[in-house]
């Protein structure tokens, strides 16, 4: 820590602002930390994590040109785009390391703001989701697709395509179950009978609206034109309450024999991994499924570890 030390010195005759460089803040931040009664253990670990930062953002880039949407982009490079195994450990110990560190520039009054406050520190140990195997989606599927046509006759007396409806628009669209039930036949183009399109709105706490586009299949829209003419529906897509749409989903998971149930978050997490195994751009996965940058970084986190998971079983 000696090298620390001394730049810590040389530093200290320098006039400090947001102005300054990171580089220039590391020093004074580990002296900060020793004046603090810190261990040089800590201190080295705090200053390797800012050290990466660096690495990331350039050693000349001021303080004042520091946001959380940067240090997200920091997260989300340690935890998938380095190229580096980052534990959850270690991950956990970087997140504190940009909140002390920037707390501390907001508190000496050398930042306005602490753009690290917003980011989310995440329990290390939270557990992973619960998905479908491929196998287990192609079973569902086969279910539901006889639901559809009614066979057989003395398990399905009637064709019904709702069953299958919402299973594929949930596998296709990874949307919200409170996405889900306010879905009009207004938010589904087909202009394009090629490429349709589900508009999915939500009222941000604002009240403004925000907006996003999920491709449809053809085939999803086949599906509908059917259940449409069974049910007679002319406004919302789905005219049932949440819980009697969780029915439906218990229904044919039973009829899968799917041990782990079925529900919307399942189905909504089935999506994310099979989009991520099939190549889809995690900018855009991240816009699918309507994520800020800060609950995203956990979430690519574990959609990576499941696809993992999925390859290891087979």
């Amino acid at each position: 820590m000696t090298g620390d030390r001394e730049r810590a010195g040389d530093a200290a005759a320098v006039p400090f602002s947001r102005a300054s460089t990171l580089a220039d803040a590391i020093p004074r931040f580990c002296e900060y930390l020793r004046r603090e009664g810190k261990s040089e253990y800590t201190i080295k670990g705090f200053a390797s994590d800012l050290r990466l930062l660096a690495q990331f953002s350039g050693p000349d880039m001021r303080l004042e040109e520091f946001d959380t949407d940067h240090l997200e982009r920091f997260l989300n490079w340690l935890t998938g785009e380095r190229g580096v195994p980052c534990r959850p450990k270690s991950y956990a110990r970087r997140v504190t390391s940009l909140k002390s560190f920037f707390r501390w520039l907001h508190e000496s009054e050398i930042l306005p703001y602490d753009p690290a406050k917003p980011v989310i520190q995440y329990s290390a140990r939270a557990p992973l989701p619960v998905i479908l195997s491929d196998d287990e989606i192609e079973r569902l599927l086969a279910v539901t697709d006889a639901i559809r046509r009614g066979v057989p006759r003395e398990v399905h007396p009637k064709p019904d395509a709702r069953p299958d409806l919402l299973v594929r628009l949930l596998l296709e669209t990874g949307i919200k179950k409170s996405e889900c039930v306010n879905i009009r036949l207004e938010h589904i183009i087909a202009d394009d009978p090629h490429k349709p399109i589900l508009f999915v709105r939500r009222v941000k706490p604002t009240g403004i609206f925000k907006e996003r586009k999920i491709p449809l299949s053809p085939e999803w829209m086949d599906v509908l034109a059917e259940y449409k003419e069974q049910y007679g529906i002319e406004d919302r897509l789905f005219p049932w309450t949440a819980r009697n749409l969780e029915y439906v989903l218990h229904s044919v998971a039973d009829e899968a024999e799917l041990s782990g149930g079925l529900s919307f978050e399942m189905l909504r997490w089935t999506c994310a991994v099979r989009d991520y195994r099939a190549g889809m751009d995690m900018e855009k996965l991240r816009e699918k499924m309507g994520l800020s940058r800060i609950s995203w970084r956990e979430t690519r986190a574990k959609i990576v570890q499941l696809a993992e998971r999925l390859s290891r079983l087979g």
